[in-house]
């Protein structure tokens, strides 16, 4: 399985973009999947999780901000980040595995991982 990552940019405080994880090779295995992000000297951080049947889960901090969704037909997932803060600044990466899991905030847990798109957010 491969995943891509893209819709990373720059924007103001305030702004919105949405980020899109694309998985090709053996797609159809994956029931879970996430977005974490990492900025400088940080470790990295949970964003958000879905999975088939799976209502989203978000990290404490985009919480009412961002939202993600999926289309199963596409083996592609989103995150749309509305309200965007500097400390929104961020690598951002998506992440999958083959089966949901409750430890769906750890990134050790994931498998398969995008190449990180970048999310600058200006003040």
């Amino acid at each position: 399985v491969q995943l891509q990552a893209s819709g990373g940019g720059w924007v103001q405080t305030g702004g919105s973009l949405r980020l899109s994880c694309t998985a090709s090779g053996n797609s159809f295995s994956l029931s879970a999947m996430a977005w974490f992000r990492q900025s400088p000297g940080q470790e990295r951080e949970f964003v958000a999780a879905g999975g088939s049947g799976r209502a989203p889960r978000y990290g404490d901090s985009v919480k009412g901000r961002f939202i993600f969704s999926r289309d199963s037909g596409k083996s592609t997932w989103y995150l749309q980040m509305n309200n965007l803060k500097p400390e929104d600044t961020a690598n951002y990466y998506c992440a999958a595995r083959s089966l949901w899991i409750t430890t769906y905030h750890k990134d050790t847990v994931y498998d398969f991982w995008g190449q990180g798109t970048l999310v600058t957010v200006s003040s």
